[in-house]
């Protein structure tokens, strides 16, 4: 049982860093820590971005990496927005969203391997193109 509960004169009726809290009763941050975080952002987001065009544009990177590290840059990209713009972290208020995040993945890998999977059964089963040409009368 915490102090607040045993003395009502304690809890004055407004949340500070004492008291537990609600998902989004999180006391407001300073306009600068936002800008701060934005411009962050994009300065990693510029950063991958152009990371990325050298990377298929040039020859630093050993020709059949590169689309490793395209994809490595990618996920990279999608870490900083997630971080920086969607404010999406593994602190106790942000539950929710990264329960949601880890759903949304979850429907697209199935969706995608799902497809992958349908389209390459269809192939092995088909009849040859040639075959199929000399069925016809």
């Amino acid at each position: 049982m915490s102090h607040f509960e045993t003395d009502p004169h304690l809890f004055g009726g407004e949340l500070d860093h004492r008291e537990d809290h609600a998902p989004g009763d999180a006391p407001e941050e300073s306009a600068g820590h936002w800008v701060l975080n934005s411009n962050l952002g994009l300065i990693f987001s510029l950063i991958l971005t152009v990371a990325a065009f050298l990377a298929a544009r040039s020859h630093l990177i050993y020709g059949p990496a590169v689309p490793d590290a395209l994809l490595v840059l990618g996920v990279a990209q999608m870490g900083v927005h997630l971080v920086f713009f969607l404010h999406v972290t593994t602190g106790p208020d942000n539950t929710n969203n990264v329960l949601a995040l880890a759903f949304g993945i979850l429907v697209v890998f199935l969706i995608v391997v799902g497809s992958i999977w349908i389209m390459a059964n269809m192939n092995q089963n088909m009849m040859p193109m040639d075959q199929l040409m000399r069925m016809q009368p």
